[in-house]
């Protein structure tokens, strides 16, 4: 009788633990991830995930769609793949590319027309984007929309707080598209002063005056995957010979080193850095705030950085699938 009742108490006491271990799941109707070309491993088919951003395709120096993905090699996955096109860093570019007045645009549209067969829609990812090239860029989106026919056409836009931020203007965009993505991170970024990459109240906020502005149908909101890391001191820079006798005798270098020709010193310094990352308790408070503000969709930054823990939190809301 006691082996037996040891038998129950153990059964129990094991089930209340795998019970507390696996948290009841977070239904989402959509549940987007970014994957890198090339990293196509970091994609499980037990993963609940509807729609893989398939990233990326560019733009060359000649305003030319560039680095379209092989459709093909995510051929184990069901759900649905939008093929990602992004410009972060040329405003130059972007701008000849979007300015109706130069031939590129309807040529770059119809290269992105064209690449999109394979794929069940297009993002957008344009974050070099000129204060005088608003207008063409909802000018743009429009005429890709139009192109693409039936395909969604979705787009990334930073987090904004307030209409006086909200440069691009997610409300006139959110009409014109099929899905708003709001990169809701890199609150904090390697320039910046340490601090988390989102944390939940800059999120929350995010999330709130994105859902002002575009129905919430439409409204994706981006969660981070990474982690950032600061140092309290920056210790690569130039030097003039000037300031290297008081550099030596401050770290006691006596010996010089000779690459060649060229001298050089070695020295230790002690360096404190401050590390933010997101875990499964994180990422699942960050979660459970979007489902308390009715947000419907999340998306994910990016596959293969993640805690693998956070797969076991989230579902498909039935309807969606």
């Amino acid at each position: 009788m006691k082996r037996t009742l040891a038998s129950c108490f153990l059964a129990l006491s094991l089930a209340c633990a795998s019970s507390q271990a696996a948290p009841d799941r977070l239904a989402f109707s959509e549940v987007w991830a970014y994957l890198l070309d090339g990293e196509e491993s970091s994609l499980s088919s037990s993963y609940p995930i509807t729609d893989v951003c398939y990233f990326g395709a560019g733009i060359n120096s000649h305003g030319k769609l560039v680095g379209v993905p092989n459709r093909a090699k995510l051929g184990s996955f069901k759900g649905r793949v939008q093929l990602v096109v992004a410009e972060i860093g040329n405003y130059a570019l972007t701008h000849f590319c979007l300015d109706p007045a130069y031939p590129l645009r309807d040529a770059l549209v119809a290269d992105i027309v064209k690449s999109a067969e394979a794929f069940d829609g297009v993002q957008i990812d344009f974050e070099a984007v000129g204060s005088s090239d608003y207008d063409y860029f909802y000018g743009f989106l429009a005429q890709l929309k139009a192109g693409l026919g039936g395909k969604a056409l979705s787009v990334a836009l930073p987090a904004r707080m307030s209409e006086k931020t909200d440069y691009f203007g997610v409300e006139r965009i959110g009409k014109v598209v099929d899905r708003v993505l709001v990169m809701a991170y890199d609150e904090h970024w390697s320039a910046s002063e340490p601090g988390p990459v989102a944390s939940i109240e800059w999120c929350k906020s995010a999330a709130a005056y994105a859902a002002s502005k575009v129905a919430l149908g439409k409204l994706v909101m981006g969660l981070p995957f990474y982690g950032r890391a600061w140092a309290d001191k920056s210790l690569a820079r130039a030097y003039k010979y000037s300031s290297l006798a008081g550099l030596r005798a401050e770290k006691g270098i006596e010996a010089v080193q000779r690459d060649g020709a060229i001298p050089f010193v070695e020295y230790s310094e002690t360096v404190k850095v401050r590390l933010y990352f997101d875990d499964l308790p994180s990422t699942r408070a960050r979660l459970g705030m979007y489902r308390a503000a009715n947000v419907r969709n999340v998306a994910f930054w990016r596959l293969g950085q993640e805690d693998p823990g956070v797969w076991g939190g989230i579902s498909i809301e039935p309807s969606a699938l």
